[in-house]
């Protein structure tokens, strides 16, 4: 049986008072892409924060195949990946050094982070840029490198918050 995503009465209450999610219920099957649009404040990252369990909710229930945020969170983040408007990643490292890093924490194997990484390297035109410290990136080659690090650990789900920021067309 399929599993689905499930995101019911999701309530965020700031401390002032201020609802920033008010009651959002949504739910996304194998295959969709699904996404939030609207104006700056109308609670878009604060749900996706939820979702993430970065920052708690006040009501409602977060589901991903069964697997419920708050009382699984580490199973429910193997099998998501958030990528946000503007990713920390690790100045003092290469490109290559972060992928592999990335692939160690995730237990992927040698050789299928090799293609993977090659794969999605060449896809992103950042193949002949691997070698050089993630420092000397602009915004867009970091976006990309966050996708390809994102990309080889095969989520179930991928969860972008302003994904295109920083890249460019042919990205």
């Amino acid at each position: 049986m399929e599993q689905r995503r499930l995101f019911n009465n999701l309530i965020k209450i700031y401390d002032n008072n201020k609802k920033a999610v008010d009651n959002v219920s949504f739910e996304i099957n194998n295959g969709e892409i699904f996404g939030f649009i609207g104006p700056n404040g109308a609670g878009k990252t604060t749900t996706i924060k939820a979702i993430m369990g970065l920052i708690t909710f006040d009501n409602g229930l977060i589901e991903f195949d069964g697997i419920n945020i708050v009382s699984n969170p580490i199973e429910f983040k193997k099998k998501v990946v958030y990528i946000p408007d503007n990713p920390d990643l690790y100045d003092s490292l290469t490109g290559i050094q972060f992928l592999n890093f990335i692939a160690d924490i995730y237990d992927i194997s040698k050789q299928q982070r090799n293609e993977d990484i090659k794969k999605y390297s060449d896809l992103f035109n950042l193949t002949r840029n691997l070698g050089d410290l993630i420092s000397s990136y602009s915004h867009g080659m970091k976006q990309k490198l966050a996708l390809i690090s994102a990309f080889i650990r095969h989520p179930k789900l991928l969860i972008l918050d302003e994904p295109f920021v920083g890249l460019d067309p042919e990205a």
